[in-house]
């Protein structure tokens, strides 16, 4: 008699953000990277304010990258 191989998914670990029911709106942070090697970085309550800055800051050719992450 052959055993089947089990596979074990593990479920995803879920993030604290969305349990804290305190917080009455989500921070984001959006870092800057010049191509100098110099960073610069933002704090938006609004996330499509966050975005909107980020393709911005993106247009500029002294612009490397521009990342937008949620933070506390």
């Amino acid at each position: 008699m052959k055993t089947q191989a089990r596979t074990v998914i593990r479920k995803r670990r879920i993030s604290k953000f969305g349990k804290d029911k305190r917080r009455k709106h989500r921070h984001w942070l959006v870092t800057v990277y010049y191509q100098d090697g110099e960073k610069f970085a933002r704090v938006y309550i609004d996330r499509e304010k966050a975005h909107r800055f980020a393709e911005r800051q993106k247009r500029s050719p002294v612009v490397k990258a521009a990342r937008v992450r949620q933070i506390h």
